[in-house]
């Protein structure tokens, strides 16, 4: 996906610079060895009554390494729901198992103009309590604004009526199959758009495909990333349909990855589904879902579309225009109808 724009690489620029304080205080070896035994035994296997997230310490070193990554997911998923519905915009928005609120500041570089009322809610304590101190020095309202709230997710979780907005990233993958049927349900039932995000993994995808019948089930449209609200032409073990986002390595993730590129690329898989009476909201044509393939003279783009299923597209250089829109396309980009080679 492209680069973001300003505002929400200004909001990056100001989480990762936040970020980078906390880390001030703590040991370099100690944020290390938290981050490399949270990373092995946070996700998918945390009880809903349990974190793993103990102390400020995990939670710092914790944020500190997966915040920006999460945070650069969610907001590409979030730009391209906007794309699908560029007049709408939340003014209710609840985080679902937030912890420090990657998610939050994601919602607030999408709408950095819109008024806000976000809740953020998690099991853990300390991740809570840091998500509220990092947000106090944000710049955007409805971070500073928010409210942290502790609360088991799973079956039972009840949501306001008529929220606009809910998030939900990284988290399905820790609840059990009931308790994340219940989530998906409940969000389905109170708000007017849902967004879900995983890893972009193929376990990770399976989450995102099974919330996105339930979602359809309910009555909502999927906008993003799928150009149709039909069956997923993905034929479950042959493939995972999932994106990428850039994001800046910190020292932190150097020391625990040992890599020295100052880049990686956050893998996930997302869904965009809403139900709006009056806004305008209109899918892509179709969606480059996999990194297209330069040659010479030629660009070889898979995409998925709402008649053809998924196919592959092979842009010329004699198609003049066509050529240079296929050249500038990234994975996870709309490719309009008129380029669909029809």
């Amino acid at each position: 996906m492209h680069a973001p724009a300003p505002e929400a690489a200004r909001t990056g620029e100001t989480l990762r610079a936040a970020l980078a304080g906390l880390l001030d205080g703590l040991p370099p070896r100690q944020a290390a060895q938290a981050t490399g035994r949270l990373i092995e035994n946070y996700r998918g296997r945390t009880p809903t009554d349990a974190p793993v997230l103990r102390d400020r310490s995990d939670v710092v070193a914790y944020a500190a390494y997966r915040m920006p990554a999460t945070f650069e997911a969610v907001r590409s998923a979030l730009a391209a729901f906007r794309a699908a519905a560029p007049e709408w915009t939340p003014v209710t928005h609840v985080d679902i198992g937030g912890g420090t609120g990657a998610a939050t500041w994601a919602t607030a570089a999408a709408w950095p103009d819109g008024a806000r009322a976000t809740t953020v809610l998690d099991w853990a304590e300390p991740a809570l309590a840091l998500g509220q101190e990092l947000a106090r020095g944000a710049e955007a309202k409805a971070l500073r604004e928010a409210r942290w709230q502790r609360r088991a997710i799973g079956d039972g979780l009840a949501l306001p009526d008529a929220t606009d907005l809910v998030t939900v990233s990284y988290v399905l993958g820790e609840l059990t199959e009931a308790d994340r049927r219940a989530v998906v349900d409940e969000a389905a039932r109170a708000a007017s758009a849902v967004v879900l995000i995983e890893p972009g993994t193929p376990d990770g995808y399976l989450r995102i495909r099974e919330a996105r019948e339930r979602l359809l089930a309910a009555g909502l449209r999927v906008l993003a990333p799928c150009p149709h609200s039909a069956e997923c032409p993905i034929e479950p073990g042959t493939d995972w349909c999932h994106f990428a986002a850039r994001v800046s390595r910190s020292s932190l993730h150097r020391q625990v990855k040992g890599g020295s590129l100052p880049y990686e690329d956050e893998k996930f898989a997302y869904v965009a589904a809403a139900r709006f009476p009056t806004s305008p909201a209109t899918p892509a044509d179709a969606r480059v879902v996999r990194r297209p393939q330069l040659r010479k003279g030629q660009v070889l783009l898979d995409l998925c579309t709402p008649d053809a299923g998924l196919r592959r597209e092979t842009v010329t250089k004699r198609q003049g225009p066509l050529y240079r829109a296929a050249r500038d396309a990234d994975w996870g980009d709309a490719w309009p109808a008129a380029n669909d080679g029809a």
